[in-house]
């Protein structure tokens, strides 16, 4: 049994986690009280949810109305009279919505944004997932209020919310989920970001490993410690490979870490995978139909599969049952009979293929870079409770010989559970960097570098007189990188400007690579894997009143100079990123 110690701090707070998921979504959340052991709960009760319990969740569904109104939400928007009010006033309906806030460049170009919902007119994606998240919070509220007498009242001003992500998403997205965050309500204002914590779904899903299988299992006497520091040379020979597999609703999230006994402490050693391939049942099959080939008939369909069929199915040779209408449907040339539609074994396991195989890719990928052997798989997320996926990953781990499981606990509520547990417990204290991080700046030309001979023809001649060469990539933090919460890494970089007006501010690019290339030094040799990830605004006008005019060598024209370094600090759940001098700054992400 994991063994947690009593909550050291000093006032009560609440401590709310949500799972806001493609398909479906929870919430879980520990009340805290100085000196009581932390217990994990979940939400358990939501308006209209058949299903009462410690694994319930929300389709991630709304529904808006002409005026671009909040309806319906959740499991309310499943029930018939909305639908039928739905139909009758023209309300648009919104599912997989989250995918519009996709970061592109995760290997998903079998999504697009038109295979996506349109969002209502007027409607952002951020603004759909504030609207989602307020409900998520009124739901929590609700549910505390009623479940612990006089509670809430004592907490409501003393919230710590911890908000998942798929482990792709970046400083783009992570700057959206916050501002979402404001528009819910959840803050009142950007001075109280500090009460928001973003993490990834990979590493919630590992805390929850740890509570529910590995300290239950295995570590249930080993006392846990996270240092704030470790040492790269540090001796890894005890030290075992845990990969989690998040396999959800829509996205499937892989996460390595090497995990030390006596004490237990866990790094990660190998930047995480995201992929957007699940098994779904599409049109393809009903295409020839008179009467079962509408669009809305077959989503029904597509929908009681993943509710049903896609869990139960367990074998090739045995036949599914989609109930998707009355016992007056039927259609024997597509194996349609009273309501149902016969899918053979087959056909169904081979939808599951490229699920399988995504999961196999990617955990090879993280296996080859991995700096310790990965002995543990452990499965989790509402999709791991399918039975025939547990088998078909089983066949592929045993023989090489890991372990593999998948927690007895709700696999569901993995992601929210694990969440608060990130707060409480924060077991990880070092993160691998997912791609190479550095700025562009130009370099001085030196006539025996055969790189700077083959771009002679970009060189220009800078205020200081020197010959220089631009698109120069100066990176600050390598792929693949392992970081601890306190290590910062930065590079110094120089400005220079012919007027002191021109020194009174610097926006610094922060660009992310996420090529093939090592260490890549030049923005021409693989354009297309760098991107801008963020602009960094620095206010140097009290530095710009202490400059002295310099002298050009080339013409004795004036110049001016100011030196600065670009710190990034990457060991937390979110990439940080400052101008390092005497003076405020900001950080910008594009749109």
């Amino acid at each position: 049994m994991f063994l947690r110690e009593p909550y050291k701090g000093s006032t009560r707070k609440l401590v709310l986690a949500f799972d806001v998921g493609t398909t479906f979504s929870g919430v879980s959340y520990c009340m805290l009280d100085p000196g009581e052991v932390p217990v994990i709960r979940g939400v358990a009760r939501y308006p209209a949810q058949d299903r009462v319990g410690g694994d319930s969740k929300i389709p991630s569904i709304l529904y808006y109305d002409l005026q671009g109104d909040v309806r319906a939400v959740g499991a309310e928007a499943l029930q018939e009279h909305v639908i039928e009010q739905a139909e009758d006033e023209g309300w648009v309906k919104l599912a997989w919505w989250k995918l519009h806030l996709r970061a592109k460049h995760l290997p998903s170009s079998h999504i697009r944004d038109v295979d996506i919902e349109p969002l209502p007119h007027g409607k952002s994606a951020v603004e759909v997932l504030a609207d989602f998240m307020r409900y998520l919070f009124q739901c929590a509220r609700t549910y505390i209020q009623e479940s612990h007498l006089n509670f809430w009242r004592s907490v409501e001003n003393s919230i710590e919310f911890v908000l998942t992500h798929p482990n792709g998403w970046e400083g783009q997205q992570q700057q959206q989920i916050r501002r979402a965050a404001e528009l819910a309500g959840l803050i009142s204002s950007k001075e109280e970001q500090s009460h928001v914590h973003l993490l990834t779904e990979g590493e919630a899903s590992l805390h929850f490993c740890v509570t529910n299988v590995i300290a239950s299992d295995t570590f249930s006497k080993t006392p846990l410690d996270v240092s704030d520091y470790f040492d790269d040379e540090e001796d890894q020979s005890d030290s075992q490979g845990v990969v989690v597999v998040d396999a959800g609703g829509g996205t499937i999230d892989l996460s390595a870490y090497s995990m030390k006994l006596s004490p237990t402490s866990f790094e990660e050693i190998a930047p995480a995978e995201c992929e957007f391939r699940f098994p779904s049942l599409g049109p393809e099959k009903l295409s020839g139909s008179k009467h079962y080939s509408d669009p809305k008939i077959v989503a029904q369909m597509a929908d009681s599969f993943d509710k049903s069929a896609k869990l139960r199915f367990r074998k090739p040779d045995e036949p599914s049952y989609i109930k998707f209408g009355t016992i007056r449907d039927k259609d024997l040339k597509y194996d349609i009979r009273s309501g149902q539609l016969k899918l053979a074994g087959q056909d169904v396991a081979d939808l599951f293929e490229p699920s399988i195989e995504a999961i196999i890719e990617a955990f090879e990928q993280q296996r080859r870079v991995a700096s310790t052997p990965i002995s543990l798989v452990c499965l989790v997320g509402g999709f791991a409770a399918s039975d025939w996926l547990f088998a078909r990953l089983q066949e592929y781990f045993l023989p090489l010989g890991i372990s593999f499981c998948r927690p007895d606990a709700h696999v569901n509520k993995a992601v929210a559970d694990g969440a608060v547990s990130f707060y409480i417990d924060h077991l990880v204290s070092s993160r691998v960097a997912r791609a190479t991080y550095g700025v562009e700046c130009f370099t001085p030309y030196h006539s025996e570098d055969p790189e700077h001979q083959v771009r002679l023809h970009k060189s220009f001649i800078d205020a200081t007189g020197e010959l220089c060469i631009p698109e120069y990539f100066e990176s600050i933090l390598l792929k693949e990188t392992k970081v601890s919460e306190l290590r910062e890494f930065r590079k110094s970089f120089q400005k220079i400007r012919k007027t002191l007006a021109g020194c009174k501010s610097h926006d610094s690019e922060l660009l992310c690579y996420k090529g093939t290339i090592r260490e890549p030094e030049w923005l021409d040799s693989d354009r297309s894997s760098f991107n801008t990830l963020c602009t960094i605004n620095a206010d140097l006008s009290e530095v710009s009143k202490t400059l002295r005019p310099l002298k050009s060598t080339l013409d004795q024209s004036k110049y001016y100079k100011i030196e600065y370094d670009v710190v990034i600090l990457f060991g937390h759940t979110e990439l940080k990123a400052q101008i390092s001098w005497k003076g405020p700054a900001s950080i910008v992400y594009g749109e």
